[in-house]
């Protein structure tokens, strides 16, 4: 009975963050030559870390009586629930737009390979900065929606893996989804098609895309050619769709595993020693 009732104060929570994170909408900020995107999604992921019992929760009465400890632990459950639905949308995915994969060709396939690029970079300074198990959770992946549905059906949520996908998971919607706005508005400028921007905004993140490609639309010299800003589009969905797929199969037979074995390597030759384990080695 007591946990139906915190269940449904998530869910209350929940709906009154998501329809005032609607209301508000997307809001885009122009600085010169750059256009900055903020989306609902960003704004309800700051409103979740604020209202938590660390920061205004403990001191707004109707905030603690709504969002405690145990409504936290029934979000964290309630995540994994809805990661399974989220896989079986990107699962149907495939037999509509099964042709389109098929016909944008060997470029969309290459840049796959760019997922083995986050352990072998990422990792290492994971550790050097201190983290153990965490590390193989954040490092195996850009940590997405399909990442972290992979990580907590494998360790759980609540799991040190899980803890690290999560956490980068947020830090990637905060601030990801702000560097990716402002990566699309300059990228332009590096001299590349703006066709190849538009795949590469596809990176398995749909608030990301969406803002790279929302930017990389509102450049005057995009702007003014209606067909190309719908290719752009075009692009940059498919290459999320294939991100999210492929990136998916990536993770579970190649990333993943190989993150395990680099992390056996590196964490007792680059890994920080906690407290515990030095006061072990001295006496």
């Amino acid at each position: 009975m007591e946990n139906n009732k915190s269940l449904m104060k998530v869910m209350l929570a929940t709906l009154l963050i998501v329809v005032g994170c609607e209301f508000i909408g997307e809001y885009t900020v122009k600085l010169g030559s750059v256009a900055l995107v903020l989306f609902p999604m960003l704004y309800a992921v700051i409103i979740g870390i604020i209202i938590t019992p660390d920061l205004l929760g403990k001191k707004i009465k109707v905030l603690k009586e709504m969002v405690g400890e145990k409504e936290i632990n029934i979000a964290g459950d309630v995540v994994g629930i809805a990661l399974v639905l989220l896989g079986i949308k990107y699962g149907s995915t495939v037999g509509p737009n099964l042709a389109k994969i098929i016909q944008a060709g060997p470029a969309f396939l290459a840049q796959e390979f760019g997922h083995i690029l986050a352990p072998i970079v990422a990792l290492p300074l994971a550790l050097l900065f201190g983290f153990k198990r965490e590390a193989v959770g954040a490092c195996s992946s850009i940590s997405r929606e399909t990442s972290l549905g992979v990580i907590s059906e494998k360790y759980g949520i609540n799991s040190p893996e899980g803890s690290g996908v999560l956490g980068t998971y947020l830090m990637g919607t905060v601030i990801g989804t702000i560097y990716f706005s402002i990566l699309g508005s300059v990228s332009i400028y590096t001299g590349l098609h703006p066709y190849a921007l538009g795949m590469a905004t596809g990176v398995g993140s749909g608030s990301m895309m969406t803002a790279a490609s929302a930017a990389l639309t509102k450049v005057p010299e995009i702007a003014a050619d209606p067909a190309m800003v719908d290719t752009i589009l075009s692009y940059g969905a498919t290459s999320n769709m294939m991100s999210s797929l492929t990136g998916l199969i990536f993770l579970v037979f190649i990333t993943l595993p190989f993150t395990n074995k680099l992390y056996k390597v590196l964490e007792p030759k680059i890994g920080r020693k906690s407290k515990e384990t030095s006061k072990n080695s001295v006496a």
